[in-house]
């Protein structure tokens, strides 16, 4: 986080207040109590709510200039905050959304997708052999490939979907308000996206592939007899399809369409999928 600078300290040493009356004053020091509580100084923000306070019972006939500077320090503070909570929820290696923001954004989507005119679906992606990678290349090498795949898993996202880290090699792309066969085609781009891309230029002999399995959750209206879905749950239905993905030889999206495993693209023509494996359907 950026350090403040001395006369933002000014502004919030307890023994020296704003010492500044008048209505457009209060919400400025509302505003830095809730900024600089949210960082933990306590003391601070109570001096701020307290000056508040006591414009609140002022008696003042009119209004006066609010001070520039105190302008620009309330927007400090303001951007530290914004700034602070966006890292809180990214990865540091990739700079995908990390775990915390998956959870805490996937309970939303599912709690109101039933309001929406599509569902929701959701992505669990894996790199294909991604040890051998670290292996054979070195585990600097492997980071930079985990920063490229992401980004090409992100490139041409419809509005409000993202991507988000689950752990280790393994990503989450989640599609709100699409359409199952839309679902389908947006993971098979990534996963064809990353197949095409030139590795070679990383470094010789580099080859990268992921599978995916593609958990689709239908809108309530679209679907009213079926009970509804938890993270946990969306999340374990598209663990169970990456690895039939896996099973059918990588490489590959698996979803699951008119109540049979499928594989989409180019891997199609596979084999015949062996549904046993696929739990928690209906």
């Amino acid at each position: 986080m950026t350090a403040l600078r001395p006369e933002t300290a000014e502004i919030q040493q307890a023994d020296a207040p704003v010492d500044r009356q008048g209505p457009g004053l209060v919400a400025l020091h509302e505003s830095i109590a809730t900024l600089l509580a949210s960082r933990g100084q306590w003391r601070q923000a109570y001096q701020h709510l307290r000056s508040a306070l006591d414009l609140v019972h002022a008696d003042q006939v009119e209004e006066p200039h609010v001070p520039e500077q105190l302008r620009r320090e309330v927007e400090l503070l303001r951007r530290e905050h914004a700034e602070a909570r966006e890292q809180s929820l990214r990865d540091s290696l990739t700079d995908s959304y990390n775990r915390r923001y998956l959870d805490q954004r996937l309970m939303d989507l599912l709690t109101e997708h039933g309001a929406c005119r599509h569902g929701l679906a959701i992505a669990l992606i894996d790199l294909d052999w991604f040890k051998q990678v670290n292996d054979t290349f070195g585990h600097l090498l492997g980071d930079r490939v985990l920063q490229r795949v992401v980004e090409l898993l992100q490139q041409g996202l419809p509005e409000g979907a993202f991507c988000a880290r689950y752990g280790g090699e393994e990503f989450v792309l989640v599609l709100p308000r699409v359409d199952a066969a839309t679902a389908v085609e947006i993971a098979e781009a990534a996963r064809e996206r990353v197949e095409r891309h030139p590795w070679q230029e990383v470094a010789p002999g580099l080859r990268v592939t992921v599978s995916a399995g593609l958990a689709y959750e239908p809108a309530a209206d679209e679907a009213p007899e079926r009970p509804p879905v938890g993270a946990e749950q969306q999340l374990l239905r598209a663990d169970s399809l990456l690895y039939t993905a896996k099973q059918s030889g990588r490489n590959a999206v698996a979803y699951r369409a008119d109540g049979r495993v499928r594989l989409a693209g180019a891997a199609s023509g596979r084999r015949a999928i062996d549904e046993t494996r696929v739990l928690g359907y209906y």
